[in-house]
Protein backbone atom coordinates (compact mmCIF):
# COMPACT_ATOMS: atom_id res chain seq x y z
CA UNK A 1 0.00 0.00 0.00
CA UNK A 2 1.10 3.58 -0.66
CA UNK A 3 2.19 5.44 2.46
CA UNK A 4 0.64 8.85 3.02
CA UNK A 5 2.88 11.87 3.29
CA UNK A 6 3.31 13.37 6.79
CA UNK A 7 0.54 15.77 7.61
CA UNK A 8 1.40 19.35 8.57
CA UNK A 9 -0.08 20.94 11.67
CA UNK A 10 -3.15 23.14 11.24
CA UNK A 11 -4.24 21.07 8.24
CA UNK A 12 -7.94 20.32 7.96
CA UNK A 13 -8.63 16.62 8.12
CA UNK A 14 -11.53 14.23 8.52
CA UNK A 15 -12.00 12.51 11.84
CA UNK A 16 -10.83 9.21 10.31
CA UNK A 17 -7.62 10.86 9.11
CA UNK A 18 -7.03 12.37 12.54
CA UNK A 19 -7.53 8.93 14.08
CA UNK A 20 -5.01 7.32 11.74
CA UNK A 21 -2.43 10.01 12.46
CA UNK A 22 -2.98 9.46 16.19
CA UNK A 23 -2.42 5.70 15.77
CA UNK A 24 0.85 6.36 13.94
CA UNK A 25 2.02 8.59 16.79
CA UNK A 26 1.41 5.66 19.15
CA UNK A 27 3.64 3.51 16.91
CA UNK A 28 0.89 0.97 16.31
CA UNK A 29 2.35 -2.04 14.49
CA UNK A 30 -0.77 -4.03 13.72
CA UNK A 31 -4.56 -3.61 13.77
CA UNK A 32 -7.00 -6.50 14.15
CA UNK A 33 -10.40 -5.78 12.73
CA UNK A 34 -13.48 -6.45 10.64
CA UNK A 35 -15.16 -3.76 8.52
CA UNK A 36 -18.81 -2.83 8.42
CA UNK A 37 -21.06 0.06 7.49
CA UNK A 38 -20.40 2.28 10.51
CA UNK A 39 -16.61 2.08 10.13
CA UNK A 40 -16.38 2.21 6.32
CA UNK A 41 -15.14 5.82 6.35
CA UNK A 42 -12.31 4.74 8.64
CA UNK A 43 -11.50 1.69 6.51
CA UNK A 44 -11.44 3.87 3.41
CA UNK A 45 -8.67 5.95 4.98
CA UNK A 46 -6.85 2.79 6.13
CA UNK A 47 -6.60 1.73 2.47
CA UNK A 48 -3.47 3.75 1.79
CA UNK A 49 -2.43 4.59 5.36
CA UNK A 50 0.47 2.15 5.46
CA UNK A 51 -0.83 0.59 8.69
CA UNK A 52 -0.77 -3.23 8.83
CA UNK A 53 -4.28 -4.61 9.28
CA UNK A 54 -5.23 -8.22 9.97
CA UNK A 55 -8.71 -9.16 8.78
CA UNK A 56 -10.11 -11.62 11.31
CA UNK A 57 -12.76 -14.10 10.26
CA UNK A 58 -14.91 -13.14 13.26
CA UNK A 59 -14.68 -10.20 15.63
CA UNK A 60 -14.13 -12.51 18.59
CA UNK A 61 -11.15 -13.99 16.75
CA UNK A 62 -9.81 -10.49 16.14
CA UNK A 63 -9.92 -9.41 19.78
CA UNK A 64 -8.43 -12.68 21.06
CA UNK A 65 -5.61 -12.25 18.54
CA UNK A 66 -5.05 -8.76 19.92
CA UNK A 67 -4.91 -10.26 23.42
CA UNK A 68 -2.25 -12.74 22.33
CA UNK A 69 -0.26 -9.92 20.76
CA UNK A 70 -0.53 -7.82 23.91
CA UNK A 71 0.43 -10.65 26.25
CA UNK A 72 3.60 -11.53 24.32
CA UNK A 73 4.74 -8.07 23.20
CA UNK A 74 3.64 -6.00 26.19
CA UNK A 75 2.25 -3.47 23.71
CA UNK A 76 -1.45 -2.70 23.47
CA UNK A 77 -3.50 -4.77 21.07
CA UNK A 78 -5.60 -2.58 18.77
CA UNK A 79 -9.01 -3.72 17.52
CA UNK A 80 -11.61 -2.27 15.16
CA UNK A 81 -15.21 -3.51 14.97
CA UNK A 82 -18.29 -2.07 13.38
CA UNK A 83 -21.50 -1.09 15.19
CA UNK A 84 -24.21 -3.39 16.52
CA UNK A 85 -23.26 -7.07 16.15
CA UNK A 86 -19.68 -6.19 15.31
CA UNK A 87 -19.33 -4.47 18.67
CA UNK A 88 -21.26 -7.08 20.65
CA UNK A 89 -19.11 -9.85 19.16
CA UNK A 90 -16.07 -8.45 20.99
CA UNK A 91 -17.69 -8.35 24.42
CA UNK A 92 -16.17 -11.71 25.46
CA UNK A 93 -12.70 -10.49 24.53
CA UNK A 94 -13.14 -7.28 26.50
CA UNK A 95 -14.20 -9.21 29.60
CA UNK A 96 -11.30 -11.60 29.13
CA UNK A 97 -8.76 -8.78 28.80
CA UNK A 98 -10.22 -6.92 31.76
CA UNK A 99 -9.95 -9.78 34.22
CA UNK A 100 -6.51 -10.86 32.97
CA UNK A 101 -5.17 -7.27 32.85
CA UNK A 102 -4.27 -7.15 29.16
CA UNK A 103 -3.82 -3.74 27.46
CA UNK A 104 -6.19 -3.24 24.53
CA UNK A 105 -7.44 -0.17 22.69
CA UNK A 106 -10.69 -1.06 20.96
CA UNK A 107 -12.54 1.09 18.42
CA UNK A 108 -16.19 0.35 17.78
CA UNK A 109 -18.31 1.90 15.10
CA UNK A 110 -21.58 3.53 16.07
CA UNK A 111 -24.56 4.89 14.17
CA UNK A 112 -24.44 8.59 13.32
CA UNK A 113 -24.69 10.91 16.30
CA UNK A 114 -27.91 12.38 14.91
CA UNK A 115 -29.79 9.04 15.29
CA UNK A 116 -28.27 7.64 18.47
CA UNK A 117 -31.12 6.49 20.69
CA UNK A 118 -33.57 5.93 17.84
CA UNK A 119 -32.91 2.20 17.44
CA UNK A 120 -31.28 2.86 14.10
CA UNK A 121 -30.00 -0.02 11.99
CA UNK A 122 -27.19 -1.84 13.85
CA UNK A 123 -27.34 0.45 16.85
CA UNK A 124 -26.30 -0.91 20.23
CA UNK A 125 -25.51 0.85 23.48
CA UNK A 126 -21.89 -0.22 23.40
CA UNK A 127 -20.82 2.00 26.29
CA UNK A 128 -23.61 0.67 28.49
CA UNK A 129 -22.90 -2.94 27.55
CA UNK A 130 -19.15 -2.75 28.08
CA UNK A 131 -18.75 -0.30 30.96
CA UNK A 132 -18.30 -3.02 33.61
CA UNK A 133 -15.67 -4.84 31.52
CA UNK A 134 -13.46 -1.96 30.36
CA UNK A 135 -10.92 0.08 32.26
CA UNK A 136 -12.29 3.23 30.64
CA UNK A 137 -14.46 4.15 27.69
CA UNK A 138 -15.13 7.11 25.41
CA UNK A 139 -17.65 8.13 22.80
CA UNK A 140 -16.32 10.66 20.29
CA UNK A 141 -18.64 13.65 19.98
CA UNK A 142 -16.31 16.08 18.19
CA UNK A 143 -13.72 15.04 15.56
CA UNK A 144 -11.13 17.43 16.98
CA UNK A 145 -11.05 15.25 20.09
CA UNK A 146 -9.61 12.22 18.26
CA UNK A 147 -5.91 12.99 18.99
CA UNK A 148 -6.55 13.64 22.68
CA UNK A 149 -8.80 10.64 23.17
CA UNK A 150 -6.45 8.22 21.41
CA UNK A 151 -3.46 9.51 23.38
CA UNK A 152 -5.33 9.14 26.66
CA UNK A 153 -6.66 5.70 25.73
CA UNK A 154 -3.23 4.26 25.05
CA UNK A 155 -1.90 5.78 28.26
CA UNK A 156 -4.73 4.39 30.38
CA UNK A 157 -4.59 0.95 28.76
CA UNK A 158 -0.88 0.49 29.37
CA UNK A 159 -0.26 2.17 32.73
CA UNK A 160 -1.21 1.16 36.25
CA UNK A 161 -2.99 -2.16 36.07
CA UNK A 162 -3.28 -2.75 32.30
CA UNK A 163 -6.68 -3.26 30.76
CA UNK A 164 -8.96 -2.63 27.76
CA UNK A 165 -10.06 0.88 26.80
CA UNK A 166 -12.95 1.31 24.36
CA UNK A 167 -13.57 4.22 21.97
CA UNK A 168 -17.03 4.31 20.41
CA UNK A 169 -17.11 6.31 17.17
CA UNK A 170 -20.36 7.57 15.61
CA UNK A 171 -20.13 7.24 11.85
CA UNK A 172 -20.39 10.96 11.16
CA UNK A 173 -17.40 11.66 13.42
CA UNK A 174 -15.23 9.83 10.87
CA UNK A 175 -16.28 12.12 8.04
CA UNK A 176 -16.59 15.43 9.89
CA UNK A 177 -13.81 17.96 9.30
CA UNK A 178 -11.55 19.26 12.03
CA UNK A 179 -8.18 20.95 12.26
CA UNK A 180 -5.11 19.04 13.33
CA UNK A 181 -3.63 20.81 16.33
CA UNK A 182 -0.33 20.55 18.13
CA UNK A 183 0.01 17.79 20.70
CA UNK A 184 -1.11 18.74 24.16
CA UNK A 185 0.36 17.11 27.28
CA UNK A 186 -1.70 14.48 29.01
CA UNK A 187 -3.97 15.94 31.66
CA UNK A 188 -5.64 13.20 33.69
CA UNK A 189 -5.67 14.49 37.28
CA UNK A 190 -8.08 11.77 38.36
CA UNK A 191 -5.88 8.98 37.06
CA UNK A 192 -2.56 8.77 38.88
CA UNK A 193 -1.48 5.16 39.45
CA UNK A 194 0.94 4.59 42.30
CA UNK A 195 4.21 3.15 41.05
CA UNK A 196 6.66 3.78 43.87
CA UNK A 197 6.06 1.86 47.11
CA UNK A 198 5.90 3.22 50.62
CA UNK A 199 9.41 2.72 52.03
CA UNK A 200 8.04 2.05 55.53
CA UNK A 201 5.90 -0.82 54.26
CA UNK A 202 8.88 -2.26 52.38
CA UNK A 203 10.88 -2.18 55.64
CA UNK A 204 8.06 -4.01 57.43
CA UNK A 205 8.24 -6.76 54.80
CA UNK A 206 12.01 -7.08 55.13
CA UNK A 207 11.66 -7.36 58.90
CA UNK A 208 9.02 -10.06 58.43
CA UNK A 209 11.37 -11.98 56.12
CA UNK A 210 14.08 -11.97 58.77
CA UNK A 211 11.78 -13.38 61.44
CA UNK A 212 9.97 -15.91 59.24
CA UNK A 213 10.58 -19.65 59.38
CA UNK A 214 8.42 -20.77 56.46
CA UNK A 215 8.28 -17.95 53.88
CA UNK A 216 7.04 -18.28 50.29
CA UNK A 217 6.58 -15.93 47.34
CA UNK A 218 3.41 -16.19 45.26
CA UNK A 219 4.24 -14.59 41.91
CA UNK A 220 1.37 -13.63 39.62
CA UNK A 221 0.94 -12.08 36.20
CA UNK A 222 1.76 -8.66 37.65
CA UNK A 223 5.43 -9.68 37.64
CA UNK A 224 5.19 -10.29 33.90
CA UNK A 225 3.24 -7.11 33.16
CA UNK A 226 5.88 -5.11 35.03
CA UNK A 227 8.72 -6.92 33.22
CA UNK A 228 10.07 -7.66 36.69
CA UNK A 229 11.22 -11.26 36.25
CA UNK A 230 14.91 -10.36 36.70
CA UNK A 231 14.19 -8.41 39.89
CA UNK A 232 12.12 -11.33 41.19
CA UNK A 233 15.05 -13.68 40.54
CA UNK A 234 17.48 -11.40 42.37
CA UNK A 235 15.11 -10.89 45.30
CA UNK A 236 14.39 -14.62 45.71
CA UNK A 237 18.08 -15.48 45.53
CA UNK A 238 19.16 -12.71 47.91
CA UNK A 239 16.81 -13.90 50.68
CA UNK A 240 16.59 -17.58 49.63
CA UNK A 241 12.83 -17.46 49.26
CA UNK A 242 10.96 -20.29 47.49
CA UNK A 243 8.83 -19.09 44.58
CA UNK A 244 5.37 -20.34 43.66
CA UNK A 245 3.40 -19.18 40.62
CA UNK A 246 -0.19 -18.59 39.74
CA UNK A 247 -1.26 -20.02 36.39
CA UNK A 248 -0.90 -16.65 34.65
CA UNK A 249 2.39 -15.98 36.43
CA UNK A 250 4.15 -18.99 34.91
CA UNK A 251 7.44 -18.05 33.29
CA UNK A 252 8.14 -15.20 35.68
CA UNK A 253 10.70 -17.39 37.43
CA UNK A 254 12.75 -20.20 35.82
CA UNK A 255 11.03 -23.54 36.40
CA UNK A 256 14.37 -25.35 36.85
CA UNK A 257 15.72 -22.96 39.51
CA UNK A 258 16.39 -24.56 42.89
CA UNK A 259 13.98 -22.08 44.52
CA UNK A 260 11.11 -22.84 42.14
CA UNK A 261 8.19 -24.85 43.54
CA UNK A 262 5.98 -24.73 40.44
CA UNK A 263 2.44 -23.42 40.49
CA UNK A 264 -0.37 -23.53 42.98
CA UNK A 265 -4.12 -23.81 42.88
CA UNK A 266 -6.85 -26.21 41.85
CA UNK A 267 -4.54 -28.22 39.59
CA UNK A 268 -1.21 -27.00 40.89
CA UNK A 269 1.30 -29.35 42.46
CA UNK A 270 1.25 -30.77 45.98
CA UNK A 271 4.46 -29.11 47.17
CA UNK A 272 3.35 -25.63 46.12
CA UNK A 273 -0.10 -25.94 47.66
CA UNK A 274 1.19 -27.34 50.93
CA UNK A 275 3.88 -24.65 51.07
CA UNK A 276 1.18 -21.98 50.96
CA UNK A 277 -0.96 -23.82 53.51
CA UNK A 278 1.92 -24.20 56.00
CA UNK A 279 3.70 -20.90 55.36
CA UNK A 280 4.15 -18.32 58.09
CA UNK A 281 4.91 -15.51 55.61
CA UNK A 282 3.17 -15.34 52.22
CA UNK A 283 4.51 -12.64 49.89
CA UNK A 284 2.10 -12.13 47.01
CA UNK A 285 3.52 -10.15 44.09
CA UNK A 286 1.08 -9.16 41.34
CA UNK A 287 -1.45 -11.87 42.14
CA UNK A 288 -5.09 -11.19 42.98
CA UNK A 289 -5.94 -14.30 45.05
CA UNK A 290 -8.37 -15.77 42.56
CA UNK A 291 -10.54 -18.59 43.92
CA UNK A 292 -8.81 -21.12 41.64
CA UNK A 293 -5.57 -20.27 43.48
CA UNK A 294 -6.87 -20.04 47.03
CA UNK A 295 -9.42 -22.83 47.26
CA UNK A 296 -11.55 -22.42 50.38
CA UNK A 297 -10.50 -19.08 51.85
CA UNK A 298 -11.12 -20.35 55.38
CA UNK A 299 -8.16 -22.69 54.90
CA UNK A 300 -5.91 -20.46 52.82
CA UNK A 301 -2.51 -19.82 54.42
CA UNK A 302 -4.12 -19.95 57.88
CA UNK A 303 -0.85 -19.39 59.76
CA UNK A 304 0.72 -16.82 57.46
CA UNK A 305 1.38 -13.15 57.72
CA UNK A 306 0.24 -11.99 54.28
CA UNK A 307 2.16 -9.31 52.39
CA UNK A 308 0.40 -8.22 49.22
CA UNK A 309 2.24 -6.24 46.54
CA UNK A 310 -0.05 -4.93 43.79
CA UNK A 311 -0.38 -1.85 41.61
CA UNK A 312 -4.16 -2.00 42.00
CA UNK A 313 -5.05 -0.99 45.56
CA UNK A 314 -8.55 -2.41 45.12
CA UNK A 315 -7.08 -5.94 45.03
CA UNK A 316 -5.29 -5.66 48.36
CA UNK A 317 -7.41 -7.12 51.12
CA UNK A 318 -10.27 -7.87 48.74
CA UNK A 319 -10.15 -11.64 49.18
CA UNK A 320 -7.41 -12.35 51.71
CA UNK A 321 -6.76 -10.29 54.88
CA UNK A 322 -3.43 -8.52 54.43
CA UNK A 323 -1.02 -7.57 57.22
CA UNK A 324 1.56 -5.82 55.01
CA UNK A 325 -0.05 -3.98 52.06
CA UNK A 326 2.32 -2.50 49.48
CA UNK A 327 0.79 -0.55 46.60
CA UNK A 328 3.10 -0.12 43.65
CA UNK A 329 4.51 -1.47 40.42
CA UNK A 330 6.03 -4.92 40.94
CA UNK A 331 9.32 -3.88 39.37
CA UNK A 332 9.60 -0.72 41.47
CA UNK A 333 8.70 -2.57 44.68
CA UNK A 334 11.23 -5.33 44.04
CA UNK A 335 13.90 -2.76 43.26
CA UNK A 336 13.18 -1.04 46.59
CA UNK A 337 13.29 -4.38 48.40
CA UNK A 338 16.69 -5.01 46.84
CA UNK A 339 17.94 -1.51 47.62
CA UNK A 340 17.07 -1.62 51.32
CA UNK A 341 19.24 -3.75 53.56
CA UNK A 342 17.64 -6.77 55.12
CA UNK A 343 18.58 -10.14 56.57
CA UNK A 344 17.40 -13.57 55.59
CA UNK A 345 16.11 -15.97 58.20
CA UNK A 346 17.06 -19.55 58.90
CA UNK A 347 14.98 -21.68 56.56
CA UNK A 348 16.98 -24.93 56.76
CA UNK A 349 14.16 -27.09 58.09
CA UNK A 350 11.65 -25.48 55.73
CA UNK A 351 13.69 -26.27 52.65
CA UNK A 352 14.32 -29.82 53.79
CA UNK A 353 10.55 -30.31 54.05
CA UNK A 354 9.92 -28.78 50.63
CA UNK A 355 12.62 -30.86 48.92
CA UNK A 356 11.27 -34.06 50.44
CA UNK A 357 7.80 -33.28 49.15
CA UNK A 358 9.08 -32.47 45.67
CA UNK A 359 10.79 -35.86 45.54
CA UNK A 360 7.93 -37.85 47.00
CA UNK A 361 5.02 -36.11 45.24
CA UNK A 362 5.94 -35.05 41.70
CA UNK A 363 3.36 -34.52 39.00
CA UNK A 364 2.48 -37.89 37.52
CA UNK A 365 0.45 -39.82 35.00
CA UNK A 366 0.12 -43.50 34.21
CA UNK A 367 1.46 -44.52 30.83
CA UNK A 368 -0.60 -46.91 28.76
CA UNK A 369 0.03 -49.23 25.86
CA UNK A 370 -3.57 -48.89 24.72
CA UNK A 371 -4.19 -45.14 24.91
CA UNK A 372 -2.08 -42.10 24.07
CA UNK A 373 -1.77 -39.92 27.14
CA UNK A 374 -2.07 -36.15 26.63
CA UNK A 375 0.70 -35.47 29.16
CA UNK A 376 3.07 -37.54 27.03
CA UNK A 377 2.18 -35.54 23.92
CA UNK A 378 2.94 -32.28 25.72
CA UNK A 379 6.25 -33.65 26.99
CA UNK A 380 7.15 -34.62 23.42
CA UNK A 381 6.38 -31.10 22.19
CA UNK A 382 8.45 -29.64 25.04
CA UNK A 383 11.40 -31.78 23.95
CA UNK A 384 11.05 -30.91 20.25
CA UNK A 385 10.85 -27.18 20.98
CA UNK A 386 13.50 -27.27 23.73
CA UNK A 387 10.95 -25.60 25.99
CA UNK A 388 11.33 -22.31 24.11
CA UNK A 389 7.98 -22.13 22.33
CA UNK A 390 5.19 -19.67 23.00
CA UNK A 391 2.24 -21.81 24.10
CA UNK A 392 -1.34 -20.69 23.70
CA UNK A 393 -4.28 -22.68 24.98
CA UNK A 394 -8.02 -22.76 25.19
CA UNK A 395 -9.59 -23.61 28.54
CA UNK A 396 -10.05 -27.00 30.10
CA UNK A 397 -8.08 -30.17 30.65
CA UNK A 398 -5.52 -29.49 27.93
CA UNK A 399 -4.87 -26.06 29.47
CA UNK A 400 -4.01 -27.65 32.82
CA UNK A 401 -1.89 -30.38 31.25
CA UNK A 402 0.04 -27.78 29.26
CA UNK A 403 0.73 -25.79 32.43
CA UNK A 404 1.81 -28.95 34.27
CA UNK A 405 3.93 -30.66 31.62
CA UNK A 406 5.31 -27.83 29.49
CA UNK A 407 7.45 -26.03 32.11
CA UNK A 408 8.39 -22.46 31.18
CA UNK A 409 11.83 -20.96 31.63
CA UNK A 410 11.13 -17.58 30.02
CA UNK A 411 8.49 -14.90 30.71
CA UNK A 412 5.46 -14.31 28.48
CA UNK A 413 5.59 -17.78 26.96
CA UNK A 414 2.18 -18.95 28.21
CA UNK A 415 -0.81 -17.23 26.61
CA UNK A 416 -4.02 -18.49 28.14
CA UNK A 417 -7.39 -17.28 29.37
CA UNK A 418 -7.17 -17.32 33.15
CA UNK A 419 -9.90 -15.41 34.95
CA UNK A 420 -12.69 -15.69 32.39
CA UNK A 421 -11.88 -19.19 31.12
CA UNK A 422 -12.73 -18.51 27.48
CA UNK A 423 -13.15 -21.42 25.10
CA UNK A 424 -12.08 -20.49 21.59
CA UNK A 425 -9.26 -18.27 22.89
CA UNK A 426 -6.22 -20.34 21.98
CA UNK A 427 -6.28 -20.42 18.18
CA UNK A 428 -6.72 -16.67 17.51
CA UNK A 429 -4.40 -15.83 20.43
CA UNK A 430 -1.71 -17.83 18.62
CA UNK A 431 -2.07 -15.49 15.64
CA UNK A 432 -1.37 -12.43 17.76
CA UNK A 433 1.47 -14.17 19.58
CA UNK A 434 3.14 -15.13 16.31
CA UNK A 435 2.84 -11.58 14.97
CA UNK A 436 4.40 -10.31 18.19
CA UNK A 437 7.39 -12.64 17.87
CA UNK A 438 7.75 -13.69 14.27
CA UNK A 439 10.86 -15.80 14.80
CA UNK A 440 9.60 -17.80 17.78
CA UNK A 441 7.80 -21.13 17.52
CA UNK A 442 4.15 -20.81 18.54
CA UNK A 443 2.20 -23.89 19.62
CA UNK A 444 -1.56 -23.80 20.21
CA UNK A 445 -2.75 -26.63 22.46
CA UNK A 446 -6.50 -26.89 21.98
CA UNK A 447 -9.35 -29.16 22.93
CA UNK A 448 -11.66 -30.49 20.27
CA UNK A 449 -14.50 -28.44 21.74
CA UNK A 450 -12.76 -25.06 21.89
CA UNK A 451 -11.16 -25.56 18.48
CA UNK A 452 -14.60 -25.71 16.86
CA UNK A 453 -15.55 -22.34 18.35
CA UNK A 454 -13.00 -20.26 16.44
CA UNK A 455 -11.57 -22.64 13.84
CA UNK A 456 -12.39 -20.16 11.07
CA UNK A 457 -9.28 -18.22 12.11
CA UNK A 458 -7.27 -20.92 10.32
CA UNK A 459 -7.99 -18.74 7.31
CA UNK A 460 -5.95 -15.92 8.84
CA UNK A 461 -3.07 -18.28 9.63
CA UNK A 462 -3.03 -19.41 6.01
CA UNK A 463 -3.38 -15.93 4.52
CA UNK A 464 -0.47 -14.60 6.61
CA UNK A 465 1.45 -17.89 6.28
CA UNK A 466 2.06 -18.00 10.02
CA UNK A 467 3.96 -21.15 11.09
CA UNK A 468 1.64 -21.83 14.03
CA UNK A 469 1.44 -25.47 15.09
CA UNK A 470 -2.14 -26.25 16.15
CA UNK A 471 -2.25 -29.37 18.33
CA UNK A 472 -5.72 -30.63 19.16
CA UNK A 473 -5.78 -32.99 22.14
CA UNK A 474 -8.91 -34.78 21.05
CA UNK A 475 -10.85 -36.80 23.62
CA UNK A 476 -14.18 -36.41 21.86
CA UNK A 477 -15.66 -34.53 24.77
CA UNK A 478 -15.75 -31.28 26.64
CA UNK A 479 -13.03 -32.73 28.80
CA UNK A 480 -13.19 -30.71 31.99
CA UNK A 481 -16.99 -30.73 31.95
CA UNK A 482 -16.89 -34.51 31.53
CA UNK A 483 -14.37 -34.81 34.39
CA UNK A 484 -16.58 -32.82 36.76
CA UNK A 485 -19.64 -34.84 35.73
CA UNK A 486 -17.69 -38.02 36.45
CA UNK A 487 -16.52 -36.88 39.89
CA UNK A 488 -19.39 -34.72 41.15
CA UNK A 489 -22.46 -35.79 39.12
CA UNK A 490 -22.37 -39.60 39.30
CA UNK A 491 -21.04 -39.99 35.74
CA UNK A 492 -24.16 -38.43 34.27
CA UNK A 493 -22.51 -37.08 31.10
CA UNK A 494 -25.16 -34.56 30.13
CA UNK A 495 -24.21 -33.12 26.74
CA UNK A 496 -20.46 -33.23 27.34
CA UNK A 497 -19.60 -36.05 24.94
CA UNK A 498 -19.09 -35.11 21.29
CA UNK A 499 -18.38 -38.32 19.35
CA UNK A 500 -19.60 -36.90 16.03
CA UNK A 501 -16.87 -34.60 14.78
CA UNK A 502 -15.71 -33.20 11.45
CA UNK A 503 -12.74 -34.72 9.68
CA UNK A 504 -10.18 -32.31 11.08
CA UNK A 505 -7.44 -33.27 8.63
CA UNK A 506 -9.73 -32.55 5.69
CA UNK A 507 -10.89 -29.36 7.40
CA UNK A 508 -7.29 -28.17 7.71
CA UNK A 509 -6.63 -29.07 4.10
CA UNK A 510 -9.70 -27.06 3.08
CA UNK A 511 -7.78 -24.05 4.44
CA UNK A 512 -4.69 -25.22 2.49
CA UNK A 513 -2.96 -26.18 5.73
CA UNK A 514 -1.25 -29.54 6.20
CA UNK A 515 -3.25 -31.79 8.53
CA UNK A 516 -2.00 -34.75 10.56
CA UNK A 517 -3.62 -37.51 12.59
CA UNK A 518 -2.23 -39.71 15.39
CA UNK A 519 -3.63 -42.19 17.89
CA UNK A 520 -0.52 -43.88 19.28
CA UNK A 521 2.73 -42.66 20.80
CA UNK A 522 4.65 -43.83 17.75
CA UNK A 523 2.30 -42.01 15.37
CA UNK A 524 2.41 -38.89 17.52
CA UNK A 525 6.21 -38.86 17.54
CA UNK A 526 6.27 -39.18 13.75
CA UNK A 527 3.73 -36.45 12.94
CA UNK A 528 5.18 -34.06 15.53
CA UNK A 529 8.65 -34.39 14.07
CA UNK A 530 7.31 -33.78 10.58
CA UNK A 531 5.11 -30.82 11.56
CA UNK A 532 7.92 -29.07 13.42
CA UNK A 533 10.45 -29.71 10.66
CA UNK A 534 9.09 -26.95 8.40
CA UNK A 535 8.11 -23.28 8.72
CA UNK A 536 4.54 -23.79 7.55
CA UNK A 537 1.36 -23.89 9.61
CA UNK A 538 0.13 -27.32 10.66
CA UNK A 539 -2.93 -28.83 12.33
CA UNK A 540 -2.45 -32.04 14.31
CA UNK A 541 -5.47 -34.02 15.47
CA UNK A 542 -4.07 -36.15 18.30
CA UNK A 543 -6.52 -38.72 19.68
CA UNK A 544 -5.88 -39.07 23.41
CA UNK A 545 -7.19 -41.32 26.17
CA UNK A 546 -10.86 -40.27 26.41
CA UNK A 547 -11.19 -40.93 30.14
CA UNK A 548 -7.99 -39.23 31.30
CA UNK A 549 -8.49 -36.72 34.12
CA UNK A 550 -6.41 -33.83 35.41
CA UNK A 551 -4.76 -34.52 38.74
CA UNK A 552 -3.92 -33.49 41.38
CA UNK A 553 -7.05 -31.54 42.12
CA UNK A 554 -8.49 -29.32 44.83
CA UNK A 555 -12.23 -29.90 44.72
CA UNK A 556 -14.57 -26.89 44.99
CA UNK A 557 -15.04 -25.89 48.62
CA UNK A 558 -11.87 -27.64 49.75
CA UNK A 559 -8.64 -26.14 51.02
CA UNK A 560 -5.27 -26.39 49.28
CA UNK A 561 -4.20 -29.07 51.77
CA UNK A 562 -7.11 -31.30 50.76
CA UNK A 563 -5.90 -32.29 47.31
CA UNK A 564 -6.93 -35.56 45.70
CA UNK A 565 -4.98 -37.52 43.12
CA UNK A 566 -1.61 -36.54 44.57
CA UNK A 567 -0.25 -40.06 44.02
CA UNK A 568 -1.06 -42.67 41.36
Amino acid sequence: MRMQEPVSLKAEMTGAELLIEALKKENVEVLFGYPGGAVLPLYDKLYDSGLFHVLAKHEQGGIHAAEGYARVSGKPGVVIATSGPGATNIVTGLADAMIDSLPLVVFTGQVASTVIGSDAFQEADVLGITMPITKYSYQVRDPKDFPRIVKEAFHIATTGRPGPVLIDIPKDMNTAIAQMEEDEPLNLPGYQPTYEPNAFQVRKLLDAIESAKKPVILAGAGVLHARANQELLEFAEKYELPVIHTLLGLGGFPFDHKLSLGWAGMHGNYTANMAIYESDLLISIGARFDDRVTGNLNHFAPNATVAHIDIDPAEIGKNVPTKIPIVGDAKAVLQELLAQQGKKGDYTEWFACLRERQIENPLWYEESKDDLKPQKVIEMVHEITNGDAIVTTDVGQHQMWAAQFYPFKKPNRLVTSGGLGTMGFGLPAAIGAQLAEKDTTVVAFLGDGGFQMTLQELGVIRELNLPVKVIILNNKSLGMVRQWQEIFYEERYSHSLIPNQPNIVKLAEAYDIKGYEASTEEEAAKVLQEAFSHDEPAVLNIHIAPGENVYPMVAPGKGLHEMVGVKP
